[in-house]
């Protein structure tokens, strides 16, 4: 058939390439400039991303697309085994191998037996009852009998890096099913992947050229303005063109407000879904600051609500003579952003201070702030999703269709790829 994909995100380049290899002539619309959506470089030079991002072990639908296209995760990603380690050394590390949930919880430093045995405990609940629980709890409401040191510096931060939501209203089912494919999934499949690359070079620039490669077209700069059924086909009207495009197939991969705007007139229901998604933002601070050892390139900080904004902090790259370059970044943002950036900015500079032990003359740096503020929808307690199939020949795919995960690459390929094998 004839397909089009509208996006150039991971969801549709996933997509297009699956779309392609089943014998499909697909086309893909990019309104941008650059392929990759909200994990993208800003330019073909790949010289500064849109932000931090990480991938896990267990992303094997996304790390299998990769090799496909000429990407090998072994050369672009750097594995680790998940560690939330802090600047002083303590922290929990998963060794590698079975039972490295377990293990690594023996060997955590800095917390009592009191506070392990009680994450052990919350651990062994959530396995027996199978990694579920009731839609409406809250992760604030699930974490509550976990002790208070390894609530607040174990899993507190790995649930706002993952579900970038706060967690008052955070889905605790999400964060289970999270917790139970990567911490107690395969081997490796809670590992920490570190992109070595520019984030265009892990999937974004490689999909785009075996695509072309392989004759289906990647326009950047191309918005579709409209999409309308045309008989059994479907009419996309793309800007300053006054032609409508026909395609038999139509797989709308773009964040959910923009599909929203392009299915409300032919599926009102889905757009009305689509469209009350709430969205949350993450902050990207860029530092420079002076040495310090880093016992691991990604090091987690004390955060709270109203002094401490980032969550975590890394050092990738080779080091640089005048000073460290560190990524801070600030998952569930929204309340920061609304006091305001320079706020913000002040308040990560002194959180990184305190974390660091630097002395009042060792200067401090930010030379970039980023804030993305809408980088993921909030993936709250009893969220109600839309799902894949908006009308009759048409699809969507995002990491916002419904789905067990919430807003990771990962969940934006696997509904690429089910989109694709919808077709």
């Amino acid at each position: 058939m004839k397909v089009a994909v509208i996006g150039a995100g991971w969801a549709g380049l996933a997509a297009a390439v699956r779309a392609t290899q089943a014998g499909h002539a697909v086309t893909v619309f990019e309104a941008a400039a650059m392929p990759g959506g909200r994990a993208r470089s800003d330019d073909d030079e790949a010289a500064l991303d849109n932000g931090q991002h990480i991938l896990l072990g267990g992303y094997t639908r996304t790390l299998a697309l990769m090799r496909e296209v000429g990407a090998d995760p072994a050369v672009v990603l750097e594995r680790r085994p998940l560690a939330i380690t802090y600047p002083d050394g303590s922290g929990l590390a998963l060794p590698p191998g079975p039972l490295g949930a377990l293990r690594g919880l023996v060997q955590a430093r800095g917390f009592s037996l009191g506070e392990r045995l009680s994450l052990a405990a919350a651990l062994a609940r959530w396995r027996r009852a199978g990694w579920r629980c009731d839609d409406a709890l809250t992760v604030e409401r699930l974490l509550a009998p976990v002790a208070a040191g390894a609530r607040e510096r174990l899993l507190a931060p790995l649930a706002i890096a993952a579900l970038n939501t706060p967690l008052a209203r955070a889905s605790a089912a999400t964060l289970l099913a999270v917790l139970g494919d990567s911490l107690f999934g395969p081997p490796g499949a809670s590992d920490l992947l570190l992109p070595r690359r520019p984030l265009a070079q892990l999937l974004p620039l490689p999909a785009t050229a075996w695509l072309r490669a392989h004759g289906a077209p990647v326009l950047v700069r191309r918005r579709i303005r409209a999409l309308r059924p045309d008989g059994a086909h479907w009419a996309l009207l793309p800007d300053r063109e006054e032609a409508a495009l026909r395609f038999d197939r139509v797989i709308v991969a773009t964040p959910a407000p923009e599909a929203a705007r392009l299915a409300a007139e032919v599926a009102p229901g889905w757009a009305a879904l689509a469209g009350a998604l709430e969205h949350e933002p993450i902050v990207t601070l860029l530092l420079r600051m002076p040495p310090r050892p880093w016992p691991m390139p990604m090091l987690a900080l004390r955060s709270d609500a109203h002094v401490r904004p980032a969550q975590f902090a890394f050092r990738l790259g080779p080091v640089v003579p005048d000073g460290d370059r560190v990524t801070l970044v600030a998952s569930a943002a929204g309340e920061w952003i609304a006091r305001g950036m320079d706020h913000l900015v002040v308040a990560a500079l002194a959180q990184v201070r305190e974390a660091f032990g630097l002395r009042m003359d060792e200067a401090v740096e930010c030379l970039a702030a980023r804030a993305d503020r809408r980088a993921t929808f909030r993936c709250t307690a009893g969220l109600r999703r839309p799902p894949a199939a908006v009308a009759p020949g048409l699809t969507a795919a995002g990491d916002f269709v419904d789905g067990r995960y919430p807003a990771t690459l990962e969940a934006a390929v696997l509904s690429g790829e089910a989109a694709a094998a919808a077709l």
